[in-house]
């Protein structure tokens, strides 16, 4: 099973097992991890932010205009800040690794 790595807020590596077709949203918190995910995956919030590695950005689709506008009422955000919500897991991004970004 593809895998990927998740740093908490306390600095603890999680290895995930990532399920294709899965957000990383959704791998995050059916893991346990704290991610809110208020929206459910709707776009509609930024409590799904993370920090994606800088090597990995690149492999991952631009984000969208929603994803632009919620990250602007986002806390903390950095030039590797995505919405976990919008990254759809597939076998290339086997072995990611994200930072779940500060709550607000």
């Amino acid at each position: 099973m593809p895998k990927v790595y998740v740093v908490d807020r306390e600095g603890v590596e999680h290895e995930l097992e990532g399920q294709p077709g899965w957000s990383l949203m959704e791998i995050i918190r059916e893991a346990g991890l704290p991610i809110e995910a208020a929206c459910g995956g709707c776009c509609a919030c930024a409590t799904c932010h993370v920090y994606v590695d800088a090597e990995w950005l690149g492999r991952l689709e631009e984000p969208g205009e929603e994803e632009n506008a919620m990250l602007d009422s986002a806390f903390e955000v950095r030039e590797t800040s995505r919405l976990a919500c919008q990254i759809r897991f597939r076998p290339e991004l086997a072995g990611i690794r994200v930072t779940l970004a500060p709550e607000f």
